[in-house]
C-alpha cells in the first residue's frame, strides 16, 4: 500500500500543488535509478513479458511522460477505472474498432505532417487539456507545452496540467518505453505486424507469429501502443498509421460510441476492455477519440483522481494536441 500512496502523492497531485515536492521528487528519483540502473532482473524463458511495477519511481517517469519498461516476476499493472460513456449525444452508425483504426490508419496517412529533426533540435508540441470535477462539474482548462530533445542527450521541460519542471536526459543503461529520442522510434516498424513483434522481442518475447500470443502478451501490447500514441504526439512518418492498426488488432479493443471531445464535437472512442478487471474498468489508455465519419483522431478522454480516502477528487480529463514544431532550443516557440 505504501507504494499506491506514493503513486497517488506523485501521479495524483492537487492541481492546486506542485507535481512533486523536493522530498517526493529526491524519493522517486532514488527508486527510478535503482529500478533502471540495478542488476538487470532475469527474465522467464518460457513466457518472457513486459511488465511494469507500480512504485514511486514509475509515477514520476509517467508524469515526465515516460513509461519505464521493468521486467520483473511479481510486476503489478496499472489500471483507472472508466467512466460510463456518454448517453446524451446522438446516435451513431455501429461499426467496429477494427474499421475505426484502419480508418484512422488511412486517413493519418493521408494528411500526416511528416518532420526531419536534426539530433540537436527539440520537438514542440502544444497541448490543451480540459478537466471537469464530477462531483461539483467545475471544470479547468490548462496548456501543456513540452520540449523534447531529438536524440535525448538533452535536458527537456515537461508541463502536466500546468505545472512545468525540468526532465533530464536518459544516462548511459537507461532505458524508457515508449522511446523518446528519434533515432529509436524510425526503427520501430512501419508495418502493424512487425511493430507488434518487434515490441514484443524488444522486451525479451521472441515472438515470431501473433498465433503464439497469450492473453497476457496482448495486454503488454495494448499498453505498450496505448503509452505510445498517447506520451509520443509527433513520430517519424508512418508509424503513428502502422501503431492505430496494430492496435486494431489487440483483442478486447472496442467501440464507444457518442463521446464529447475537448472542443464538444461528438465523436467515436476506442478503449481496451481488459478481461482480467472488473466490468466497467479499462486499462492504461482510456478513450480514443475519432471523427465519426473521416476517423480524423479529436483526442483523449480519461479519468484522472486527485487526493485519497473522503478527500478524494475524480475528474473527467479531455484533451487534445494544439500544434507542434521542430525548433532549435527549450522553451523556444514556433
Amino acid at each position: 500500500m505504501r507504494d499506491i500512496d506514493e503513486l497517488r502523492e506523485l501521479r495524483d497531485f492537487d492541481m492546486g500543488s506542485p507535481p512533486l515536492d523536493d522530498e517526493t521528487r529526491q524519493r522517486a528519483r532514488a527508486r527510478l535509478r535503482a529500478a533502471m540502473n540495478g542488476p538487470a532482473p532475469r527474465v522467464r524463458q518460457r513466457r518472457p513479458v513486459l511488465r511494469v511495477a507500480l512504485t514511486a519511481g514509475l509515477a514520476a517517469a509517467v508524469a515526465a511522460g515516460v513509461l519505464v519498461a521493468v521486467r520483473d516476476d511479481d510486476g503489478t499493472r496499472t489500471h483507472r477505472t472508466a467512466e460510463p460513456p456518454a448517453t446524451s449525444a446522438p446516435a451513431m452508425r455501429n461499426v467496429s474498432a477494427q474499421a475505426v483504426l484502419k480508418g484512422a490508419a488511412a486517413y493519418e496517412r493521408e494528411h500526416e505532417r511528416t518532420a526531419s529533426p536534426r539530433d540537436d533540435q527539440f520537438i514542440y508540441t502544444k497541448e490543451i487539456i480540459k478537466e471537469t470535477n464530477q462531483k461539483t462539474g467545475a471544470t479547468r482548462s490548462y496548456t501543456d507545452e513540452n520540449w523534447r530533445s531529438v536524440d535525448g542527450s538533452k535536458r527537456g521541460w515537461t508541463m502536466e496540467i500546468g505545472k512545468g519542471w525540468w526532465s533530464p536526459p536518459l544516462q548511459k543503461g537507461e532505458s524508457v518505453w515508449p522511446p523518446q529520442d528519434w533515432g529509436r522510434l524510425r526503427k520501430l516498424p512501419t508495418d502493424p505486424k512487425q511493430l507488434i513483434l518487434s515490441i514484443t522481442n524488444e522486451f525479451g518475447g521472441r515472438k515470431t507469429s501473433l498465433d503464439e500470443f497469450t492473453d497476457e502478451d496482448w495486454w503488454n501490447i495494448h499498453f505498450s501502443l496505448a503509452g505510445l500514441l498517447k506520451l509520443v504526439p509527433v513520430m517519424p512518418e508512418g508509424l503513428r498509421p502502422a501503431a492505430y492498426e496494430a492496435l486494431g488488432m489487440v483483442p478486447g479493443v472496442k467501440v464507444v460510441p457518442a463521446q464529447k471531445d475537448a472542443k464538444g464535437r461528438t465523436g467515436v472512442a476506442i478503449t481496451y476492455d481488459d478481461p482480467t478487471l472488473p466490468k466497467g474498468s479499462v486499462g492504461f489508455g482510456g478513450y480514443f477519440i475519432f471523427d465519426p465519419v473521416t476517423y480524423e483522431f479529436l483526442g483523449f478522454r480519461d479519468v484522472r483522481t486527485s487526493g485519497d480516502g473522503a478527500a478524494m477528487k475524480t475528474y473527467t480529463q479531455l484533451s487534445y494536441l494544439d500544434s507542434w514544431a521542430v525548433v532549435d532550443k527549450v522553451k523556444q516557440r514556433p
